[in-house]
């Protein structure tokens, strides 16, 4: 299963080039029946990737002078701190059997991924709508803007804990229509504030669970690999006519995971 893993790897990264969000979501799923994971583990490497991934992709909106630093701060601060609690603190404290119903357990694994399949559900719902890009909202926020920006920034900064997700598709919303920051500076200080949130919680976990280096370096470099081929092909395809069909992936991926680790145990006991 694993050749199929890594050309998902390549996947991954040719959506995030092309149309700008959405594959890192797949990097759980990817690494669990892939390659084999477990669900924690998954979402340490998935930090790690999405963060690199990331990385590389802010670099020519970095250049352009399309990243406010400054809205990154507001925004990101707020992010790392949850990030760092949840995966130091919050995460360890989930216990290894959370609930038990007659003979079907809910384990810690089972959890995360049913959490991480409610999140690419909704983000497949916001990558399905007609209008993909977000249009700023005639709401006079006034000096609430900023600490309802903060608010957002730790509550994706708990769900990346959670589930090793970039969450893109919240905080781009969030910094068009709380911040007023345009679009095309949205997109490049997301993915600032993304990389920062995944790689301070991927470092400052490691320690807990034994990592693969091989293997994670391997990923994260074909995840970049195919970043650059998307970049490359976006110039010539418009990814915004793709987004929904990938939407609508997501989507499907997402009811497959609840079904696999959830109702399926219904139907055979």
């Amino acid at each position: 299963m694993e050749i199929f893993g890594y050309l998902a790897s390549v996947l991954i990264g040719i959506s995030l080039g092309l149309i700008g969000g959405g594959g890192s979501i797949l990097t759980v799923p990817v690494l669990v029946y892939l390659f084999g994971l477990d669900a924690f583990l998954a979402t340490e490497y998935s930090l790690f990737i999405v963060g690199i991934s990331s990385v590389v992709g802010s670099v020519s909106y970095f250049k352009k002078g399309l990243v406010n630093f400054k809205t990154a701060l507001v925004f990101g601060i707020p992010s790392i701190i949850s990030i760092f609690l949840t995966r130091n603190y919050i995460v360890p404290l989930i216990p290894d059997e959370v609930v038990t119903v007659g003979n079907f357990v809910v384990t810690k694994d089972i959890l995360l991924l049913l959490i991480f399949a409610g999140l690419m559900i909704l983000a497949s719902y916001k990558m399905i709508q007609k209008s993909t890009e977000c249009q700023v909202q005639n709401i006079n926020f006034q000096k609430n803007n900023t600490l309802l920006a903060a608010g957002e920034g730790s509550v994706v900064g708990i769900l990346t804990g959670l589930v090793g997700a970039g969450g893109g598709f919240m905080i781009i919303p969030a910094l068009v229509n709380l911040l007023k920051t345009p679009m095309k500076a949205a997109i490049g200080t997301s993915l600032v504030i993304i990389s920062l949130n995944s790689l301070i919680g991927f470092f400052s976990s490691m320690n807990t669970v034994k990592i693969d280096w091989k293997l994670l370096t391997t990923i994260s470099s074909i995840a970049i690999v195919g970043i650059i081929i998307g970049s490359q092909l976006s110039k010539k395809i418009d990814g915004k006519k793709l987004k929904p069909a990938f939407g609508w992936f997501i989507l499907v991926m997402g009811i497959y995971i609840v079904v696999k680790e959830l109702f399926l145990w219904f139907f055979l006991y």
